[in-house]
């Protein structure tokens, strides 16, 4: 974030919650820390200087290494194509300002909570040529490996699961991003557009005027 009293604030109360934390005052700058650090989680503003807050999730998404990093977007812009073109390079939540530093703790908890229990019940799904692997996040067609950034991979893996049941948006975003995180649904249309590019047509179905299916065969 380019403001400094917001900057101070998020870096307070993420050490005092016991989080590592580094910081960035531009898009080209937070691109550099995390190629350089890693981190489990990027929070992100849309208006910065040198770089906004878009391109710099999108170059943070291409690098293989931080495929499973969360990318949380705090900002003003409360448009509806901002928040659609967060998501649509790989964001996993899009918060408005003002921060509630709290209620930001809370989520940001829940986020790892999260994830902590999907790797605790790791598995495989095998359809096909396409393997899904939790345990690495990683994902296989035809031997050749193809990186999907988190919410992605776990919507996929969903899916997977539960091969030709019919899923709406709500179920999706219930199951996906949880009760304590409020998202469009048509986030739900971008990301499965984004695995749709990647993995092709074939595996995901839309039910017109339900929702989404994967398909076993």
């Amino acid at each position: 974030d380019d403001e400094e009293p917001i900057l101070e604030l998020l870096k307070y109360n993420l050490e005092k919650q016991g989080y590592d934390v580094r910081t960035a005052i531009d898009g080209q700058g937070a691109v550099e820390v995390a190629r350089k650090f890693h981190p489990d989680l990027v929070l992100l503003d849309i208006m910065m200087p040198k770089m906004d807050g878009v391109e710099a999730c999108r170059q943070i998404r291409a690098m293989p290494e931080l495929a499973n990093t969360f990318i949380v977007f705090l900002t003003a812009r409360a448009e509806e194509y901002s928040e659609i073109a967060a998501f649509d390079v790989g964001a996993d939540d899009y918060i408005l300002k003002p921060i509630k530093p709290r209620a930001l703790m809370s989520r940001i908890g829940a986020f790892f909570r999260r994830d902590s229990k999907k790797k605790n019940t790791s598995s495989q799904i095998k359809i096909g040529d396409l393997l899904i692997d939790r345990t690495s996040y990683t994902i296989r067609l035809k031997d050749k490996e193809i990186s999907l950034p988190k919410k992605e991979f776990e919507l996929l893996f969903f899916l997977a699961q539960n091969p030709n049941k019919v899923f709406n948006r709500d179920d999706l975003l219930q199951n996906i991003w949880g009760s304590d995180v409020y998202v469009l649904a048509r986030t739900v249309d971008v990301h499965i557009r984004k695995v749709r590019e990647k993995i092709g047509d074939d595996y995901i179905t839309t039910v017109k005027g339900v929702g989404y299916k994967f398909n076993l065969g």
